[in-house]
């Protein structure tokens, strides 16, 4: 990472924004911080963070009314700070695009590695430089209707239209792209998808790939791309066509 990068700090609470701002600027970040999402949105006109570290419980406007926006037009990182150990809002807040949580009162050292780990990956697929210049070479994956682009994050319709797709919505295609035809368990998909909770990915696949589905399958009611394989998880067949 040449440049430094540059995280927001959204929170309603001060005293939480300077300290948890002050630590990470002393371990090398540039930080913004906003006391909500209106001034999270003012700083998104100005700059464009690298990763935003997101209180889930504000006044004004909650975090995962936020994240829910974010996703919608951007793909920056998204770091959820809670208070509850409730796993409902880890599930809804994963699933509306978040990369990670962690628990308030938080660990600051914690903090910091979650935040250079999310950017690890967020940078994986930016680093895969074309093999020639000039020739920038694309790696695709048809999922039924629409085209998988591995290296942009980007899911693209025949047309050229791109499609938002979600961190986790997009680890879970890479998943099945690295292993058409083979049945994965949900174990399985957690490990392809770096789960550190368990339990919340593992409630929130289903509703995941169910999404998914609306997105690529020609009839997602009857899914033939992404098929569930009763007791034993779900495969990919790229073809729509049963082993």
């Amino acid at each position: 990472m040449t440049q430094i990068p540059h995280i927001a700090v959204v929170d309603d609470e001060a005293s939480t924004r300077d300290m948890v701002g002050e630590y990470l600027a002393t371990h090398g970040f540039q930080v913004s911080q906003c006391d909500g999402g209106a001034s999270l949105r003012e700083l998104l006109k100005k700059a464009s963070p690298d990763l935003i570290v997101l209180d889930l419980n504000m006044p004004e406007e909650d975090g995962l009314s936020i994240v829910r926006d974010l996703k919608q037009r951007s793909r920056v990182p998204v770091i959820m700070l809670t208070a509850t150990a409730s796993a409902i809002d880890r599930v809804v807040g994963l699933e509306l695009g978040a990369d990670d949580y962690i628990a308030k009162p938080c660990e600051l050292r914690e903090l910091v590695a979650r935040i250079r780990s999310v950017l690890r990956r967020s940078q994986a697929g930016a680093s895969s430089a074309p093999a020639a210049e000039g020739k920038p070479t694309t790696r695709t994956v048809r999922f039924g209707t629409k085209m998988l682009d591995l290296d942009s994050h980007v899911l693209r319709d025949d047309d050229g239209n791109e499609h938002p797709l979600t961190t986790s919505e997009f680890t879970l295609l890479k998943a099945f792209a690295d292993n058409p035809k083979r049945v994965l368990s949900r174990e399985r998909l957690l490990d392809l998808a770096n789960a550190r909770d368990p339990e919340a990915f593992d409630r929130a696949i289903d509703v995941r790939i169910t999404r998914i589905r609306r997105k690529i399958e020609p009839d997602p009611d009857h899914p033939s791309i992404i098929r569930t394989v009763r007791g034993a998880g779900y495969v990919f067949s790229p073809d729509g066509k049963e082993r």
